[in-house]
């Protein structure tokens, strides 16, 4: 298992990382974002918007960018906050997580800036550690505070999934939850659906969510599952056809083929007091599904 850094001269460095299962990802300086992740097969997991500008300081969109200090518009700092904006550094000190089992991993780190501090006046290290193991993609993201004074955030992954057609995909594990509908300027509802399927716009942000929920892509016969830890909130968004349009960044029928289910804490801020640290994680993986009396039963994949 190895990873490499390679500089194409487009002043955007980034990690290969590659398992001897023929899996890979691939992963840029530039905001600590995965890319690429592509299974043994060489099928890509991820989705890349065919309009996005992979040069800085524009954000990219698609892969998985890292929303910190504020997700969203939740809050004063700009959308999404600034660290996906941002040039990170290889962690040559990754303490106090103990070495990986897999030599395929990579990890990362962001200090802030006086330039940061002007905008978000909090003194603060963020590391991420990236792991590629067979059929699993791992993230593990920490939050140090090396500010005198206690400070607040909100910490997203946004994750974009590749997916067939989103208007054949289904989300089990948030059913009967409460949720933040960001169409509906945050306006409060409960999950009345068995599973949460796609004809529209959806942007919502999912309040107390299990540690599991499965993406079942019924075309491609594939269930994507995110684990999470220490991350409460889930976020589900897709753009459709309407919006699409309105973003610069965003092909005009790309919002077929994606869907993003993040990793989050928006509704309750995390808190650090002085040298205090948080830390979370993620997990993706896939399993190759079986149809059952016409649809796939996600039964096993959630409580399996």
């Amino acid at each position: 298992m190895t990873w490499s850094v390679v500089n194409e001269g487009d002043g955007m460095p980034r990690i290969i990382l590659t398992e001897p299962g023929g899996s890979s990802a691939e992963v840029l300086l530039f905001g600590g974002q995965i890319i690429s992740w592509k299974n043994e097969r060489r099928e890509e997991l991820l989705f890349m918007s065919s309009k996005s500008v992979l040069k800085p300081p524009n954000s990219i969109r698609g892969g998985i960018p890292i929303c910190f200090p504020q997700f969203g518009n939740f809050g004063s700092l700009e959308q999404h906050g600034f660290a996906r904006n941002r040039l990170w550094a290889l962690d040559s000190c990754p303490s106090p997580l103990p070495p990986p089992r897999s030599n395929c991993s990579v990890d990362l780190i962001l200090k802030s800036t006086e330039e940061d501090l002007k905008t978000w006046p909090r003194s603060f290290e963020l590391r991420l550690r990236i792991i590629l193991s067979p059929g699993k993609l791992t993230l593990i993201p920490r939050v140090r505070n090396t500010d005198s004074r206690p400070f607040s955030f909100t910490f997203a992954m946004r994750n974009y999934l590749s997916v067939s057609d989103v208007s054949e995909v289904r989300v089990e594990g948030l059913e009967t939850l409460d949720y933040f509908d960001n169409l509906m300027k945050r306006e409060r509802f409960t999950e009345q659906a068995d599973a949460i399927t796609f004809d529209g716009e959806v942007d919502r942000v999912y309040l107390s969510t299990p540690s599991k929920i499965a993406v079942i892509d019924h075309e491609k016969k594939r269930t994507l599952v995110v684990r999470k830890g220490g991350l409460l909130d889930a976020v589900v968004w897709n753009p459709w056809d309407k919006r699409s349009k309105a973003l610069p960044d965003f092909g005009d029928e790309d919002y077929k083929s994606m869907l993003c289910v993040d990793s989050a804490a928006v509704e309750s801020p995390i808190l650090l007091k002085p040298g205090e640290e948080w830390k979370g994680w993620e997990e993706l993986s896939t399993v190759f599904s079986s149809y059952c009396s016409g649809q796939l039963d996600p039964c096993k994949v959630l409580y399996g």
